[in-house]
């Protein structure tokens, strides 16, 4: 494969870190801005649900309000995720092309989920398992939980990876999910999370050259994100929709 350009751009706020993967995803099929690996953290807690998750089977709303920590939405299906700092995400602009690889989410989740899985694996020194899907888990207990969103010839796939994160503040935040792989059975957030002992560097680093990713990216599309910004992402009219 071609090598990837590489992002590493964190941005201030967290609806412009949601925004900056949709801008990146709509440059690249509207102005063929090419395939690319972004990473980036957000250095306060908010919550984050999945396309079609209903906020009030999904998080304990009182409890954000108390702890002054927002609840947005992402453009992307899969659940509802809790970032903050100790989270590192990932985020894949992919062409679709002629790969069959590509060619359905199924095809793609298990293409983009087994390279992560050997890159993991090989950083860890330990097996690692690809479950529900779109999981990544060491010995039963999900470190990684990933989604993606598609467009006619570009595909945008992001996961995040918990390192030193606040397990006990997923537990306060969110309520059971309304949807649960078969392996969980029915375990507690803090019975079915695991931490990863890795640095942030060390999986930027597994992670590119499982990607081929070369090139350091100089630009991003600043005005598209911004627009999406005050369009979408820093509206309740979008975040609280369902």
């Amino acid at each position: 494969m071609a090598p990837l350009r590489i992002l590493d751009l964190s941005l201030p706020s967290p609806a412009a870190n949601l925004a900056c993967d949709e801008a990146l995803l709509d440059a690249a099929e509207q102005d063929g801005a090419g395939e690319l690996l972004r990473f980036w953290e957000s250095t306060t807690p908010f919550v984050v649900v999945g396309y079609a998750n209903k906020v009030k089977e999904e998080v304990n709303i009182e409890a954000c309000r108390v702890a002054g920590v927002p609840i947005l939405r992402r453009c992307s299906g899969g659940g509802t995720v809790l970032q903050g700092p100790g989270c590192l995400n990932y985020s894949l602009v992919l062409n679709c092309g002629d790969d069959a690889a590509h060619q359905s989410i199924a095809s793609t989740n298990r293409f983009v989920m087994d390279r992560n899985r050997q890159a993991l694996a090989a950083l860890l020194g330990k097996r690692v398992t690809v479950e529900g899907h779109t999981d990544l888990a060491v010995a039963d207990l999900k470190f990684s939980g990933n989604a993606q969103r598609r467009k006619r010839h570009w595909l945008l796939f992001h996961g995040t990876f918990l390192l030193n994160f606040d397990l006990d503040l997923i537990e306060k935040l969110l309520l059971p999910p309304s949807r649960q792989p078969r392996y969980r059975q029915g375990r507690s957030h803090a019975a079915f999370l695991t931490r990863l002992p890795v640095t942030s560097d060390a999986i930027k680093s597994a992670l590119g050259q499982a990607w081929n990713a070369g090139a350091t990216a100089t630009k991003f599309p600043e005005a598209r994100l911004a627009r999406l910004v005050a369009d979408k992402y820093a509206r309740d009219e979008w975040n609280l929709s369902r």
